[in-house]
């Protein structure tokens, strides 16, 4: 019997803590490490509602379980009170292909590894005592990933800025009482930025959000929102100017990160100076060399990182008995 698992359940089952860093940090190492199979995206735009569709699945060889998830952003959701992100995910036994467990968790799963992945971008990019980041954006990832900063690294002050100030302005007073740390809303972008050591985009935003100019010595981007081909947080230039770029896999970035724009611009001219964070992690890349390098992470979310964070709540859920499966 297929259990199904809900996103009340599996919100419990896997907070935004670190085992779920820990859990996204593993992914990213067997994708350097390890025979992964990991198609391209499918994705399906719905036009008229402003809306798109992804699926994204991954087998790490070996492995008990693969996953296959459907994940949908209707951006005009939030006009109607509706969140824009939703989705689920199937997971089955590598061995048999038999569906074990459907995890309901409309878009909840997909936000925890995608903060969980800005934490090990952090982690691994950022300056060791990096204690100001700012973050462009006021929804849910703008949330997390403060969160998930925290965790990795000793931030004590945090900026925030939308397009909305209205939204800026109560999401950081959400958060500095939540926090306990000094959060401020900001009214203009260039301002929130300068003297930040962690910058952290997680807008759709289709035209940059993020100016080369603005960067400063030091300080390391992390940008995830553009993972279709027509979204752009950060400029082309900024791609160019940075000692040091990383991609969550380059075979996407070439194609929808924001690797993608630099190369369509002329910005820069070929990849062979680009890593990948998974390469980083296992040793085989350097990461940070010096205080004063920029640095720029381009996560465009893999469906590794779906196989892993679907089968790390499957197993908790076993673990508390809220789950059984099928034989597998």
């Amino acid at each position: 019997m297929v259990k199904i698992i809900t996103e009340q359940e599996l919100r419990k089952l896997v907070p935004l803590d670190r085992a779920a860093v820990r859990c996204v940090e593993d992914a990213f190492c067997a994708l350097s490490t390890k025979p992964v199979e990991m198609p391209p995206i499918l994705r399906l735009n719905i036009l008229d509602h402003h809306g798109e569709v992804d699926v994204k699945t991954a087998y790490i060889l070996g492995d008990d379980y693969f996953a296959v998830k459907i994940g949908s952003g209707f951006f005009e959701n939030p006009k109607m009170g509706l969140p824009s992100a939703s989705g689920m995910i199937a997971l089955f036994c590598s061995k048999t292909g038999i569906p074990q467990a459907i995890l309901l968790d409309n878009g909840y799963l997909t936000d925890i590894r995608t903060a969980a992945a800005g934490a090990v971008a952090a982690q691994y990019l950022s300056r060791e005592h990096a204690a100001v980041a700012t973050i462009i954006g006021a929804g849910v990832q703008a949330r997390l990933q403060l969160e998930a900063l925290m965790l990795v690294r000793p931030v004590e002050e945090a900026r925030i800025w939308a397009r909305d100030f209205s939204k800026a302005k109560g999401l950081a007073e959400d958060l500095s009482r939540k926090l306990g740390i000094s959060v401020i809303p900001y009214d203009d972008p260039g301002f929130a930025v300068s003297g930040s050591d962690i910058i952290v985009t997680t807008t759709p935003a289709s035209t940059p959000v993020l100016s080369a100019t603005w960067l400063q010595p030091g300080q390391h981007v992390t940008a995830m929102g553009s993972d279709a081909e027509h979204k752009n947080e950060i400029e082309a230039a900024a791609i160019a100017r940075a000692d040091l770029y990383v991609a969550d896999s380059l075979q996407q970035t070439r194609r929808l990160g924001e690797l993608h724009h630099a190369l369509a611009s002329g910005a820069i001219a070929d990849t062979s100076a680009c890593l990948e964070l998974g390469d980083i992690i296992a040793g085989k890349s350097t990461a940070r060399s010096s205080s004063v390098q920029i640095t720029i992470a381009d996560l465009t979310g893999t469906g590794i990182q779906d196989t892993a964070i679907a089968a790390f709540a499957f197993g908790r859920a076993k673990a508390e008995g809220a789950a059984v499966g099928t034989t597998c």
